[in-house]
């Protein structure tokens, strides 16, 4: 109807209208057989473009928790996907989990179990499916369960999504990282107040060692090729350093475990100021400077009320760093 149809248009429809004009053309009949193949590879070429702009797309609408305005570009990954990969096919999965994700933040869950059950199905069916897939499945399953409020179901494919992304990328990655963060919010739905902020607290610590990391990354650029830009080696780092998934995961998860240690009873100001020096370095990394300073600077604040002050010289070192870039957008 109009409103799906509207939904359709800013959703995806508008980007990728005209790139559906060579792809729903046929060729013409009298081509060679050279030419007929080569129209055949450069249509697959497009339609892979098309998957890959529709997925980031409807990736967008959902780190931004615009989950409805994701469903329609999914779907479109979704559709091409199935015309490039074949129905069975693993490459599927991806658009499914997405699907689904963007359907449990939606509300309908009905519509996000027939997502998971589908590419539950496809994960069963290819015996060399990848640990990558597996325990993306696995923490989209331990999604839908949690928003079901099935916390025992929840908790089971979430010990099961951190495991699997452990013996892929090791205990201390942020792949990890985001099956701990998921698994604590269970806990804090549950009021188990000790597990969750045990974990959280992991979560901050991977990535802090992350950020930390990063920060010195770029330093080592500004120190070795001086002659270059900013603007320039701003951009090589980020690249180098942190994608733009990583990023938008960083944002959401130590922003909303701020929240979780600002407005908890007890309060731990050593935990608040790890949290905020880790988005200090992550607005830093991203050029948000002014947001860099102002979270900088409660971190040093609240630092220099502990009793033990070990991080005061790193935040402060940070600090100067922020301060001695140029303010620009």
């Amino acid at each position: 109807d109009v409103d799906h149809q509207k939904a359709d248009w800013v959703s995806i429809h508008e980007r990728i209208c005209q790139l559906l004009i060579p792809i729903r053309t046929s060729l013409p009949f009298l081509l060679s057989e050279k030419e007929r193949k080569h129209g055949m590879e450069q249509l697959v070429k497009r339609q892979k473009y098309i998957i890959e702009l529709a997925y980031s797309t409807a990736q967008e609408f959902v780190w931004d928790g615009k989950h409805k305005e994701a469903i329609p570009a999914a779907f479109h990954a979704l559709r091409f996907s199935t015309e490039v990969y074949g129905s069975n096919s693993v490459q599927l999965v991806p658009a499914y989990l997405l699907l689904a994700e963007a359907s449990t933040g939606a509300g309908h869950l009905p519509q996000a179990s027939k997502y998971l059950s589908q590419a539950k199905w496809i994960v069963l069916r290819t015996p060399d499916c990848s640990v990558a897939v597996q325990y993306k499945l696995h923490r989209s399953l331990g999604l839908f369960y949690a928003a079901e409020g099935n916390f025992e179901q929840a908790l089971y494919h979430l010990a099961n999504d951190i495991y699997l992304a452990t013996s892929a990328f090791g205990l201390k990655s942020i792949e990890t990282s985001g099956g701990y963060f998921h698994m604590a919010n269970v806990f804090f739905r549950q009021n188990k107040m000790d597990i969750a902020n045990s974990l959280y607290a992991e979560v901050t610590d991977i990535w802090h060692a992350f950020l930390v990391k990063s920060v010195q990354a770029q330093e080592q650029i500004l120190k070795s090729r001086p002659e270059m830009s900013l603007f320039t080696e701003d951009k090589e780092v980020s690249e180098d350093c942190m994608t733009e998934a990583q990023q938008a995961e960083a944002i959401r998860v130590l922003n909303a475990v701020l929240d979780i240690r600002e407005q908890a009873p007890k309060q731990q100001p050593g935990e608040t100021a790890r949290v905020l020096h880790a988005l200090a370095m992550l607005y830093y990394l991203t050029m948000d400077l002014s947001k860099a300073d102002e979270v900088g600077r409660k971190a040093f604040d609240l630092v220099k009320q502990l009793p033990q002050q070990e991080s005061l010289e790193a935040i402060g070192h940070l600090l100067k760093l922020i301060n001695s870039k140029p303010s620009y957008t």
